[in-house]
């Protein structure tokens, strides 16, 4: 069985011992928590999908550890004036692992 999950505006198809990387934050290290927005559950012919999500459907996710994603370099550059500016940017991450899907 599999689920498509919604979290932190991304869709994840995820199935149980599933480990996925989102940009969510906000829950510490070993922690675990429900996901509620399930948009379909199920597998074949027992598939249930939501509108938007399935109703009484929940993912129990834990969060296995914290990341950053690789730096994003950006330069503004302006000819024969000497502007130049020059910034980064890195996405703070969480690792999850799907532990039990409930229909």
């Amino acid at each position: 069985m599999y689920a498509i999950i919604e979290i932190a505006g991304h869709q994840h198809k995820v199935k149980e011992n599933d480990l996925i990387v989102t940009d969510l934050t906000g829950h510490e290290a070993s922690k675990q928590f429900k996901c509620e927005n399930v948009i379909a559950v199920g597998e074949g012919e027992s598939m249930k999908f939501g509108a938007p999500f399935v109703k009484g459907a929940t993912v129990q996710l834990e969060v296995v550890s914290d990341l950053r994603s690789p730096k994003i370099n950006a330069i503004k550059y302006k000819k024969r004036k000497g502007y130049r500016r020059a910034w980064g940017h890195r996405q703070n991450l969480q690792k999850l692992k799907v532990l039990k899907i409930q229909a």
